[in-house]
């Protein structure tokens, strides 16, 4: 087995978008959650990895991004998630954190083939994520207690599809990195 990186999805995130509203219960439960696994990757050197939407500013670089969540009415949402100096960051357009982005190029130059995804949406981004990582062979391990869903029903039936159509080890954060 090579190296595993975190790879945290589209948390540096203004909440102003369609269905935030229903989006923000979820995010927030998972905020401490991520906060933790970014606490223990960083003590055993996992790198780790911000991919994130853009919101359409095809100007904008990841600080100008995190400065604009930071000054945002959810800032407590970002904060505890904010990229240390050591983080890399990719930006996206679309749903996976493949599509259209060096990321695979990225994990290729840093010898990783194995990534934890966490993040929001697990019905959206988290899944389509996965597939794309599956279909590059790279394996992932999902902690569901470690994404945010806008429907809950649907995050359930994504949660399964990765782990059964895809070989994603879904399981508890708490399995992760610990002594």
């Amino acid at each position: 087995m090579g190296k595993t990186a975190l790879i945290v999805i589209d948390m540096i995130n203004t909440y102003d978008h369609a269905d935030a509203e229903l989006l923000i219960p979820a995010a927030r439960s998972v905020v401490p959650v991520i906060s933790g696994l970014l606490r223990r990757a960083r003590e055993r050197g996992v790198p780790v990895i911000y991919v994130n939407d853009n919101f359409g500013e095809w100007r904008s670089h990841h600080g100008e991004l995190l400065d604009k969540a930071l000054s945002g009415p959810h800032a407590d949402l970002v904060e505890p998630l904010r990229p240390t100096d050591s983080a890399l960051f990719v930006v996206k357009a679309r749903h996976s954190i493949f599509f259209e982005t060096p990321l695979h190029y990225l994990l290729h130059e840093q010898g990783v083939d194995r990534l934890v995804l966490c993040g929001q949406v697990t019905e959206q981004c988290v899944l389509y994520s996965s597939l794309d990582a599956h279909i590059r062979a790279i394996e992932v391990t999902v902690p569901r207690d470690a994404v945010a869903h806008i429907h809950a029903d649907l995050a359930d039936a994504a949660l399964r599809m990765m782990e059964r159509n895809m070989n994603a080890d879904v399981c508890d954060s708490a399995e992760l990195w610990t002594d």
